[in-house]
């Protein structure tokens, strides 16, 4: 009766935390892809570039940011055809307890210890773009969140050790002088091997499996 009852305790808290997940487009994942050399105008990803994090758990959600280190769009014939970007993961910064140091700092260096990020050994993480085909709605699409998709961005996130290819709608904007991205999509953090306390731990079961991405990518012809 006990392990039912565990069970079932286990099973709420699960549904709640991921009915507190945001609403957004989840990224469709799967194995590392090849990357092909793309040539065109090198676009440089500057300062105004947003990457924006919510996570879940059944009380309520955490929201931070991320820096970039570098990173660089591609255009060729007018287009947004490659680039990539990386990430500092020591830059990770909570947003919603920003009035509360002691626990802005607790969970700040949770998110940072081997239990998530781990970013002592892996202190940068990785998107690499593998392609971008123009976003057509139809019946395969029609429940997009984005609104105003232009295209498909579909690349290879590394976090950690571990590498994924994932794709995303996402809006793009390419002038004579600037190149923009932005996108709103979730993905889920175990497939990177992010699991508090292991995979099968109690534990990480009342923290939804889903990570809400956030990209403003903003840059300036070289």
């Amino acid at each position: 009766m006990k392990k039912i009852l565990f069970l079932a305790a286990a099973s709420v808290a699960i549904l709640a935390a991921c009915n507190n997940s945001p609403k957004a487009d989840q990224a469709v994942s799967g194995e590392k892809d090849s990357v092909t050399v793309v040539t065109g105008t090198n676009y440089a990803i500057d300062s105004t570039t947003t990457v924006t994090w919510t996570g879940s758990k059944p009380t309520g959600t955490h929201t931070g940011t991320f820096k970039l280190t570098e990173g660089t769009l591609i255009v060729k014939d007018n287009q947004l055809a490659g680039g990539n970007f990386t990430i500092n993961m020591n830059s990770l910064n909570n947003t919603d307890l920003a009035g509360d140091a002691d626990s802005k700092g607790k969970l700040e260096g949770h998110l940072k210890s081997p239990d998530f990020f781990d970013v002592a050994k892996f202190p940068t993480a990785k998107f690499e773009i593998t392609s971008v085909t123009p976003f057509v709605a139809d019946s395969t699409n029609k429940d997009v969140l984005l609104k105003d998709a232009t295209h498909t961005i579909k690349g290879n996130l590394t976090l950690k050790d571990s590498t994924k290819s994932i794709s995303f709608p996402a809006k793009v904007t390419v002038d004579a002088a600037t190149a923009a991205a932005t996108a709103d999509f979730n993905i889920d953090r175990t497939e990177w091997g992010m699991s508090y306390k292991g995979p099968n731990n109690p534990q990480d079961w009342v923290i939804s499996k889903t990570v809400n991405i956030k990209l403003a990518l903003n840059a300036t012809k070289k």
